[in-house]
């Protein structure tokens, strides 16, 4: 059976990778850039995400309402997103149009032109969503958690930067930092749905192949984590709390085991957490842990939002399956149960063509070949109770960010939890 995911690689480096899915009649395409807000300054923090809104105001032929225009009448949706290490222009339309969707993508990634009337407007709207990230507790206390954990380092900065650093911004410097950091050797082109690969390319080749090769860029420095307390005092209904301790990074061998671990820890709603914070005591309506992880690093941590008094309760009740986490292995039964809700996960997103999108993009960003879902089922199934019993016992012996956001009386009455 021929492989369905196919990679050509221009003559600049750019690569272009295809899944191709015949049994559904849509196409999802994304321009990824691996570059995100750990590869800025400190007086950049914040020019990525600009940068990305920006690529949706005009171009040399089309102005901004066009663009939209354009893809509202072949039906589709394009959008972009800015990560700690990637940057996405992506969109899906049906399988006839994906010239056009081409075409649209290609014409704003490579062709913006930064206008500075626009860039005016849209640093009214980011400030704006820099306004709304901050009165969202939840989405502030896992800020307060990247900076508790990972300090000066670019890693604990927000993807949105700050008032001042946009206030400081003007449109050529947004310009000259795209030219200098989109480079072909950061770019990688997926598709994934009802497409020939061979005719992929040549409606996105020509165009990508004018991208030039720029000087080196630096090299990512991995952080040199210094675990803190971060409290802020807010008059809310709930206080908002995140733990977090160093994790494992995307290429890391043990990668299964983490993943296995955070679902049994408090990845979905059998969870050792889940059922022990909300379901047998009622202490919180949201409670998870989370593991993301990058090129070199990660994190491991949890979440919940609970009612002032009973803080301390929780946090008792969360160090308490941290310590059943690293004394025990886990039973044959959980570990079971983790391994078919990844598996399920994993082929249920077989089915969606920016599933696999996305996953072609980040195979190759993070290993430069294609992976197939057998292969990491595989991976999975071989995950032992020992394995996750002894990476426990690694990243959760280590000091413990903690981020407390709400009406918190007494600060210091935390600091036993750190």
């Amino acid at each position: 059976m021929e492989n369905p995911v196919r990679k050509t690689e221009l003559h600049n480096g750019i690569r272009i990778v295809t899944n191709s899915m015949p049994h559904v009649r849509s196409v999802s395409m994304g321009v990824w850039v691996n570059v995100g807000a750990r590869d800025e300054p400190l007086e950049n923090n914040g020019m990525c995400h600009f940068i990305e809104h920006m690529v949706f105001k005009g171009t040399e032929k089309r102005d901004a309402f066009q663009i939209a225009a354009e893809m509202d009448a072949i039906g589709g949706n394009a959008n972009a997103f800015t990560g700690m290490e990637d940057t996405c222009y992506h969109g899906k339309v049906l399988d006839t149009h994906l010239p056009q969707l081409t075409d649209i993508l290609s014409d704003i990634f490579l062709n913006s032109v930064f206008q500075p009337e626009e860039f005016v407007r849209e640093r009214a709207v980011i400030l704006q969503e820099i306004g709304m990230q901050d009165d969202s507790p939840d989405d502030r206390v896992h800020l307060m958690t990247s900076e508790a954990l990972f300090g000066e380092h670019p890693l604990g900065r927000s993807v949105l930067g700050s008032p001042d650093n946009l206030l400081s911004f003007e449109a050529h410097s947004l310009l000259d930092y795209l030219k200098e950091w989109y480079q072909p050797s950061r770019i990688v082109i997926t598709a994934a749905g009802h497409l020939d690969h061979d005719d992929f390319v040549s409606l996105t080749g020509p165009a990508f192949e004018q991208v030039s090769p720029g000087p080196e860029l630096p090299q990512r420095v991995p952080p040199k984590n210094n675990p803190e307390l971060r409290v802020e005092h807010r008059d809310l209904e709930q206080v908002h709390l995140c733990l977090a301790a160093s994790g494992l990074g995307a290429v890391d061998p043990r990668r299964y085991a983490y993943s296995l671990m955070n679902i049994i820890l408090g990845g979905n709603m059998s969870s050792r957490l889940f059922q022990e914070v909300r379901e047998k005591r009622g202490l919180a309506y949201s409670v998870y842990s989370f593991a993301p992880s990058f090129s070199d690093t990660g994190a491991i941590g949890v979440y919940a939002g609970v009612d002032p008094s009973n803080l301390d309760l929780t946090l008792d009740l969360i160090y308490k399956e941290l310590s059943r986490l690293k004394g025990d292995k886990v039973s044959e039964q959980e570990l079971r149960g983790a391994k078919e809700y990844v598996l399920g996960s994993l082929i249920m997103s077989a089915e969606s063509t920016d599933n696999q999108m996305l996953r072609a993009a980040q195979n190759e960003i993070n290993f430069g070949r294609h992976k197939p879902i057998s292969e990491s089922a595989k991976n999975i199934e071989a995950v032992t109770r020992e394995e996750i019993l002894e990476l426990a016992n690694e990243l959760l012996e280590a000091p413990m960010a903690l981020a407390v956001l709400g009406p918190v009386q007494d600060p210091d009455s935390l600091r036993r939890f750190v």
